[in-house]
């Protein structure tokens, strides 16, 4: 499970381009305060092989502006462009009660509810989308095929984040025929 392995890290923002002249970057920010990005500590590129020390200094649209500590202009800031900011999943607080990290989420085994309370495998979670309609959660079927369903108490009834798994309840056209029980 992601959240119990030591080098689990979260995707807390983006690099979206450079602002101004001195260095300064546009940080599209997937915290839930956008002006958190930099305040867990140094962040990480995706491959975890620099370090990016963040100071924001103010809000844009749909973004943050931050300077970078060692940049100092803007041909350097360009550079940064697209580049994903990763911080440890332990930096982070815990979730509050019935919230939950993505990277958490991840790699869980997901069971589908039966009819007599019993759970059958039925997957493992894939990944985590919001197109912003909600959060939807992918899971990958033993045979390769992936389901989406809304990452709602009545698709998802249960999260058990320390156990390893999720229950699903899917609309009966999504079971039907994909484990040999339906028509």
């Amino acid at each position: 499970m992601a959240a119990n392995r030591p080098e689990a890290k979260v995707c807390v923002g983006v690099i979206t381009g450079a602002r101004g002249l001195k260095g300064e970057v546009r940080v599209k920010s997937f915290t839930a305060r956008p002006e958190d990005v930099g305040a867990y500590g140094p962040l990480s590129d995706e491959a975890g092989t620099r370090t990016l020390r963040l100071a924001v200094t103010g809000p844009a649209k749909d973004a943050v502006i931050a300077r970078v500590e060692g940049v100092a202009d803007r041909t350097a800031a360009e550079a940064l462009k697209g580049v994903r900011l990763y911080v440890a999943r332990a930096a982070l607080p815990e979730a509050a009660e019935d919230e939950y990290y993505h990277a958490d989420l991840l790699g869980l085994r997901v069971e589908r509810a039966g009819e007599g309370g019993e759970t059958v495998a039925w997957g493992t979670v894939k990944a985590v989308h919001d197109f912003g309609g909600g959060a939807l959660i992918e899971i990958e079927r033993p045979d390769g095929a992936t389901e989406m369903l809304p990452f709602t108490k009545a698709a998802v009834p249960e999260v058990d984040i320390a156990g390893g798994r999720i229950v699903v309840a899917p609309p009966e056209e999504t079971v039907a025929g994909t484990d040999g029980t339906g028509p």
